[in-house]
């Protein structure tokens, strides 16, 4: 079945997956655990304060930015406040792990076995770190007046009910990626922040006297989309060739053969993005417990925390920014060159009997790939720091302040989607090929 002439592809492959039985419930798999998910997310958990925690959302940008994330869930105190962000820490942790400790590289190395008891290792972790982030919110909380009661029982019950809601985050996202369409952690992710732009945008709609503020940062959303959209498929081809002997009929046969391995030029994804914000926020985190409340004289720590704000206007908004800069710049280094040395790809083609054309095999090899990857990351750390301080400059230029345009929540849309349409369009290829579509 080919597509129509004069109908986007991407209506074309969403008509032809609902017109297969079992593509189609897969999808709607997928819609129910988000509409699953939606509903948790406005499950309150009890002893709080809402008005409080209204005003605390409102002084606080780091707290607003992390609600985008969780779809609103941060702003009702649900259940699911912290999503499945403890679970990326986890998967983050080992990923860096494994290269350093032996045990584990060595489960790594055992195939689909060694990766399951990996991945379950990752979900053990993910408990005790979303028990400790569901404490430190409750502290601050606390300081804040939000809760209402600080007792030890109250306290333990809540943390446990947090953490409970982000292990229930992670199986709803384990049955997507089994029983529906893409990556089922990543959809829930998406869902969270899809599910809060509405409102974002209504607000921005509703302020008086922006309108032609809004239309140009709504441009400017537009052009990071095609940047990043641009960023996340481009990638370096290195040929490679293949060459091997096949014993068949009692005798020797010579077999040869090409492709190409394609290097990306954004291999780290979003993971720098993540990195650079956790130590950029942290200062001013810390100096939160020591700031004096409103009202009062100013510390060094109220000092620090306006230095370290997002929101602050220029001049000392461009120290902040400028940080975050270049901590992913470097971030992007890092963790493309810890991917890249776990890929082995040198080792892998000697295995295979692949080489690169003008390349010796071996040390030449490797030498050769880390030359190319990174000349390439500079593409790609440059893009992503880029993209990290569009909010800042988008906020100056339009003087929006009600729309928070996010560079991590714009590369996780644009990602989620490109992925989950290249898995939809294999399926569709799959059954076309089998025969399923006439």
């Amino acid at each position: 079945m080919r597509p129509r002439q004069g109908r986007p592809r991407l209506f074309q492959a969403m008509i032809d997956a609902f017109s297969l039985p079992d593509l189609r419930r897969r999808i709607l798999i997928t819609l129910g655990i988000l509409v699953v998910f939606r509903f948790v997310a406005h499950v309150p958990l009890p002893g709080v304060d809402s008005i409080a925690l209204q005003q605390l959302f409102e002084r606080n940008a780091m707290l607003g930015m992390l609600d985008m994330f969780s779809g609103g869930a941060m702003r009702y105190f649900s259940v699911v406040a912290m999503g499945v962000y403890p679970y990326i820490t986890a998967s983050i942790i080992m990923q860096l792990m494994v290269p350093i400790i032996p045990q584990l590289r060595a489960l790594a190395q055992e195939g689909e076995t060694g990766r399951n008891r990996i991945n379950l290792i990752t979900h053990w972790l993910t408990v005790p770190l979303a028990g400790l982030a569901g404490y430190g919110q409750m502290v601050l909380l606390q300081r804040e007046g939000v809760l209402t009661s600080a007792a030890a029982l109250p306290t333990v019950a809540m943390v446990l009910s947090m953490v409970a809601g982000t292990m229930f985050l992670v199986w709803l996202g384990e049955l997507i990626s089994q029983y529906g369409i893409g990556n089922g952690i990543s959809i829930i992710i998406f869902g969270g922040i899809v599910a809060g732009l509405p409102e974002m945008i209504g607000q921005g709609f509703l302020a008086k006297g922006q309108f032609g503020g809004l239309a140009f940062y709504a441009l400017i959303a537009l052009a990071t989309t095609a940047v990043i959209v641009i960023f996340t498929e481009a990638h370096r081809r290195i040929p490679v060739q293949y060459a091997r002997s096949v014993f068949r009929g009692g005798r020797m046969y010579k077999q040869s053969g090409s492709t190409h391995i394609p290097l990306r030029v954004n291999t780290a994804g979003m993971i720098p993005l993540i990195f650079a914000m956790s130590l950029v926020i942290f200062p001013s985190m810390i100096a939160s417990y020591f700031a004096n409340p409103a009202g009062a004289d100013p510390n060094l720590a109220n000092y620090i925390m306006n230095l370290f704000d997002p929101r602050a206007a220029l001049p000392m908004g461009l120290f902040y920014w400028g940080i975050y800069f270049l901590l992913v710049v470097a971030f992007a280094f890092f963790y493309t060159m810890v991917i890249f040395q776990q890929q082995d790809l040198p080792g892998t083609l000697q295995r295979q009997g692949g080489f690169i054309p003008g390349i010796r095999p071996g040390a030449h090899t490797k030498r050769y790939l880390d030359g190319v990857i990174k000349h390439i990351t500079w593409g790609g750390a440059l893009f992503l720091a880029v993209v990290a301080v569009m909010p800042f400059f988008a906020r100056e230029i339009t003087n929006v302040q009600v729309i928070q345009l996010s560079s991590m929540g714009l590369l996780i849309v644009v990602g989620v989607a490109l992925d989950t349409m290249k898995q939809m369009e294999a399926q569709l290829v799959m059954r076309r090929y089998e025969g399923f579509i006439k």
